[in-house]
């Protein structure tokens, strides 16, 4: 598989099969070359917050697009699965970018919403589609809307969930094929969000110790979840707590694998 179109085409139908996709996301090649070598994989995702930290920056659009790109073309070239990019809230330009992630290889994207005023987060995705028809790709928007995230301390979650149906209904009538509300993982803000969105429209974030299991998700109707910066949070736990026992007079674990 190596056209645009048709890696677009196979990421759009992940999202529709009777199986949740499950994004276990990357930050770099050997990360997306370990993830894609896992039997079960039809797709990689990046992450942003990962990508910025392996280069030293802070997560918000910190890192320079440039740079961010040139590891997004890396993990696309690295790979031969479709490859969806997180650009945050589109660098200022969301349809620019979006077309600069199509150049750099990739067939969909994460696009923030920050709570913008709604008009503003619709014209957003329209403008990613738009770049996508542009170049004949039919580009996989996964719409997020930071209804909980960028909540007030204390604030009425009820309110927080019609936020996020309101918007993810605007962004899904605009064209995106799915909605990401980070945020949720109780199972009853999960069922009211398909139950408004549709099944197979909803995408959500995986939290350690805190997420129901992919496999209920999926009894729920959600179409997709991924990991976001928590792969990279395991790899780094498992690096400082193999240095540790080293350091302490130990053995690297026993079950290291040659993965590189």
């Amino acid at each position: 598989m190596t056209d645009l179109p048709t890696k677009a085409r196979t990421l759009l139908d992940l999202h529709t099969a009777p199986d949740i996709l499950v994004l276990a996301n990357v930050w770099d090649v050997v990360s997306a070359r370990v993830v894609a070598g896992v039997p079960g994989v039809g797709a990689l995702a990046t992450a942003s917050h990962s990508i910025a930290a392996t280069f030293g920056y802070e997560d918000g659009e910190n890192i320079p697009l440039e740079l961010h790109l040139d590891m997004v073309r890396r993990i696309c070239r690295a790979v031969d699965l479709p490859v969806t990019m997180d650009f945050e809230a589109g660098y200022g330009d969301a349809g620019e970018t979006a077309r600069r992630a199509l150049a750099a290889g990739a067939v969909g994207g994460n696009l923030e919403d920050q709570l913008r005023p709604l008009d503003e987060a619709v014209a957003n995705v329209e403008a990613v589609l738009r770049a996508g028809r542009d170049a004949g790709v039919e580009f996989v928007l996964n719409a997020r809307t930071d209804a909980f995230l960028r909540a007030p301390a204390g604030s009425d979650r009820a309110a927080s969930l019609a936020e996020a149906i309101r918007r993810g209904k605007a962004y899904l009538e605009a064209g995106a094929p799915v909605v990401f509300v980070p945020g949720v993982v109780a199972r009853e803000e999960i069922g009211a969000l398909v139950d408004a969105l549709g099944p197979q429209k909803l995408s959500v974030i995986s939290v350690p110790g805190a997420s129901l299991p992919t496999r209920e998700l999926q009894e729920l109707g959600v179409a997709r979840v991924s990991a976001g910066p928590f792969t990279q949070r395991v790899a780094l736990t498992a690096l400082q707590d193999a240095a540790a026992e080293v350091v302490n007079g130990g053995v690297l674990p026993a079950g290291t694998r040659m993965l590189n």
